[in-house]
């Protein structure tokens, strides 16, 4: 695989803006986009809420990796994973073993200012979900920065962050695309 059709896999907190962004690079590299979160919704033919009342955070996070591992194309794709997908066992060497992995990283504040409006959101379904935020936040925040490259996206306009990651992409795109070839 040249480092041109390397796959780029955007992963952060919710709220982050993983499907904003990545729509937007997308664009600009003429890759497809898509979001796991929507594709196991379509998939499932029901939403992630659904999921998670019926079957169990355990059962969707099954579903976020048989996505990763087959359920998308193998180059020229810019996935945005699901805010939980890195955080369980051996998905980030996953997503490194498929692509080059870029985070996308928020305040508390402006998470909470983001995830406010949004209705399909199981794990802010609770009493509280400023505090269910904060907590996720704090156990996931370690993790996400272990990830690699990590980008602030408050305050900054979509076009800076976006311009951002592709820098960081076609850096760690051609890494990748010279270790595949070596492994052969």
């Amino acid at each position: 695989m040249n480092a041109a059709e390397v796959n780029l896999y955007l992963v952060g907190f919710m709220g982050t803006g993983k499907s904003t962004v990545g729509r937007a690079v997308a664009h600009k590299l003429g890759f497809a986009f898509v979001d796991s979160d929507h594709e196991i919704e379509r998939e499932q033919n029901k939403g992630i809420p659904e999921i998670f009342a019926g079957e169990g955070e355990a059962a969707f996070r099954a579903m976020e990796r048989k996505f990763i591992e087959g359920g998308h194309a193998t180059g020229r794709t810019v996935v945005s994973c699901g805010g939980g997908l890195v955080v369980q066992p051996g998905m980030l060497a996953l997503l490194k073993s498929r692509g080059v992995v870029v985070c996308l990283h928020a305040s508390v504040e402006t998470i909470l200012e983001r995830t406010g409006r949004q209705k399909n959101r199981p794990l802010l379904d609770v009493e509280d979900p400023e505090a269910r935020i904060r907590k996720l936040f704090a156990e996931r925040e370690p993790i996400y920065r272990s990830t690699g490259s990590v980008i602030l996206t408050d305050g900054r306009p979509m076009a800076d962050i976006a311009a951002h990651v592709l820098r960081v992409w076609r850096r760690d795109a051609g890494d990748f695309a010279r270790a595949a070839a070596g492994a052969r």
